[in-house]
């Protein structure tokens, strides 16, 4: 079961794509990318597959990537979320986070784990109390973004890149999911299994970077066999319960919001983690089997 959390997490928050180096951005002009073109008789809306973290020396994005972006009138992303300075919806997504007055994280891991947890949060100046509050899933993700930082892999996100181009070209901006559904999709990670979500998150954050660096490539290649292989299959393999609510679940959710883009006169740019375009129950997956034409640029 070793990497059962660190994947868990990434493929859930968006922390999986990430990588250390520029030796991947390909410009060849017949080389794919996680972008599709999906159409239906002469109309089309553009699925493209993201990363949600990725350092500055990642950028610039695939060229496929801004050059749908270009053609786009509405940019059709997973979520909202709060600015950094909009003090109300970053209140409300702590206290979304966190456990009732007198429940702390100590009540539902072992001692051993809350020990291994304060010494890896050592090293930053921190310590395992200071995040006590706050349920497995959100302590677990700030372990793997404090990694990312120290491994020099944190930084702007296709998402974050692409929703600051549309507020600044006025290119409409519109969301597949609430706030408060990925938050209680967090608030909910790791339940019934508290103490093994932060001890496996602990154990395999030295393999983080290593991973990181075989994902991206993928990603950027467009090679759907080794993000499903690198990503999805091990989720389905090891949590299948969680599987079918971080994927399989959202992706039916999300299929006719997508088909209702059809139809209209704008050109629709859908960006979603790369994790839910790949496999048999992804979003390209079910566009297809419904009949639309599906071609990976």
């Amino acid at each position: 079961m070793k990497n059962f959390s660190v994947r868990k997490l990434a493929l859930t928050l968006g922390l999986t794509f990430c990588s250390v180096t520029t030796s991947f951005v390909s410009n060849g002009a017949d080389d794919k990318t996680s972008v599709w073109k999906v159409s239906n008789g002469e109309d089309t809306v553009y699925v493209g597959g993201t990363i949600h973290i990725l350092p500055v020396s990642e950028f610039p994005l695939p060229s496929k990537f801004t050059d749908t972006y270009e053609k786009a009138d509405t940019l059709v992303f997973e979520v909202k979320m709060p600015d950094p300075t909009d003090i109300e919806g970053q209140q409300k997504m702590m206290a979304g986070l966190a456990y009732a007055e007198g429940k702390t994280l100590k009540d539902v891991i072992s001692d051993e784990t809350y020990q291994a947890l304060n010494t890896y949060l050592s090293n930053f100046g921190a310590s395992a109390d200071q995040l006590a509050r706050f349920k497995p899933g959100m302590v677990a993700s700030m372990l793997v973004a404090m990694e990312a930082q120290r491994s020099q892999l944190a930084g702007q996100g296709v998402d974050a890149y692409f929703m600051q181009l549309a507020a600044r070209d006025g290119k409409t901006s519109e969301y597949l999911e609430s706030l408060d559904f990925q938050i209680n999709m967090l608030a909910n990670m790791g339940a019934g299994e508290e103490d093994r979500l932060i001890s496996e998150t602990l154990e395999t954050l030295p393999e983080l970077k290593d991973m990181l660096k075989s994902t991206i490539k993928a990603w950027r290649e467009g090679d759907t066999g080794q993000i499903d292989e690198l990503v999805v299959d091990t989720f389905k393999r090891e949590s299948p319960t969680s599987y079918d609510d971080v994927f399989t679940k959202r992706n039916q959710n999300w299929l006719p919001k997508i088909e209702a883009m059809f139809g209209d006169e704008d050109q629709e740019f859908v960006l979603v983690g790369a994790g839910h375009l790949v496999g048999d129950d992804s979003v390209i997956a079910l566009l297809e089997a419904k009949g639309y034409k599906i071609e990976q640029m």
